[in-house]
């Protein structure tokens, strides 16, 4: 191979969703007093992405789900909202929706440059009510905000992590949860990427140690916390229960952790609909208990088409089905570590963080 015939070098990874070419990602929250939530959008390149979901939580909050089914006629989607304010926060997909529409974005229905209905799967996670105001949640304004957010970064540009978006009232177990991003770049050229709202009824922190479940089996060791920091947690949290018990309150157990998968590989409709199933196992990873009634746990995939995938070869699919999963893991650990402690008249939700302090190696 000459100097001519290389490939070009591929820029270095920020370790998120927009390590996808393409992918781009805004946040919005809920404005006033008494409000803790928001709404992350996902905004596919022009043209769309090809994409599917896995739903597997008991309770879930979605739109537009049916869509994705590869027996349908849609093949293609624009965007994919993530939203706090459970069944009520579905409404921010029609801000999205408005937004698509202006700019002649979705399945076209007749010869007009505006004549197309913007296809715009969604799902919402529960945290009604963890601000003080029951009825601070997001709508359509807020989905328009999350997307214009989107719209006006640039390519390849970092993901905010932490306590922003649908990750804003976000709760994994007894801590605060939030959003986290993840990415790797595979030996083929392929890149697969996750974002994810964490916002589990289960726990994220092995009991016995003080260690994210989602750093076992990691690419590097477990570091665990000092015994001593562990049991003071443990206590703090425990103080902070009854407190909230002893006031009336307490975190209801309805939750749901939603994500999307993303990744630059020609799936086909089929292999992003199992792309979407195996990166559950990411989230079965880094939460424990996962998929209950109160869960809505939900993956969404999408493929942007552009490094060619080895037709009739399984294994060139399968290293990319178990990327999906490794990455999801490890988004979720990002996401507990980046949120905040959150302290107001829904409660008190105490960070990892602030618990353990930061990851030291």
């Amino acid at each position: 191979m000459t100097r001519e015939d290389k490939a070009p070098e591929l820029p270095p990874l920020l370790d998120a969703l927009t390590d996808v070419v393409g992918i781009r990602v805004g946040h919005a929250e809920v404005a006033g007093a008494g409000a803790l939530s928001g709404t992350t959008v996902v905004l596919a390149p022009e043209g769309g992405a090809v994409a599917a979901v896995d739903v597997r939580g008991g309770g879930p909050g979605t739109r537009e789900t049916d869509a994705l089914d590869p027996r349908n006629l849609v093949q293609r989607v624009d965007a994919v909202v993530l939203t706090g304010g459970s069944a009520f926060g579905l409404d921010a997909a029609s801000g999205v929706m408005a937004w698509l529409e202006e700019q002649g974005r979705g399945v076209r229905v007749g010869p007009g440059p505006t004549q197309v209905v913007p296809v715009v799967p969604a799902a919402a996670l529960f945290d009604l009510g963890r601000g003080g105001d029951w009825r601070a949640r997001p709508d359509a304004s807020t989905g328009r905000a999350a997307v214009e957010a989107a719209a006006a970064t640039g390519p390849g540009e970092p993901v905010t992590e932490g306590s922003v978006g649908a990750g804003t009232g976000a709760v994994a177990g007894q801590l605060k949860g939030g959003i986290g991003t993840a990415s790797v770049r595979l030996a083929s050229g392929v890149t697969v990427a996750a974002v994810v709202a964490v916002n589990a009824a289960g726990s994220v922190v092995d009991p016995r140690t003080g260690v994210l479940f989602g750093e076992y089996g990691a690419g590097e060791p477990s570091v665990h916390p000092p015994a001593g920091v562990h049991a003071a947690a443990e206590r703090r949290l425990a103080q902070e229960q009854e407190a909230m018990e002893a006031a009336g309150g307490g975190v209801p157990p309805f939750n749901t952790t939603i994500a999307v998968v993303a990744t630059d590989a020609d799936l086909t409709r089929a292999q992003a609909q199992k792309l979407a199933g195996t990166a559950h196992d990411g989230l079965a990873r880094a939460v424990r208990p996962v998929h209950m009634l109160t869960d809505g746990d939900t993956v969404f995939t999408l493929a942007t088409g552009q490094v060619p995938v080895e037709p009739g070869n399984p294994v060139a699919a399968n290293e990319i089905l178990a990327a999906g999963a490794d990455v999801l893991a490890r988004a979720i650990v990002k996401a507990v570590r980046a949120a905040r402690s959150v302290e107001g008249p829904g409660g008190t939700f105490l960070s990892y963080t602030e618990l353990y302090g930061v990851r030291m190696r």
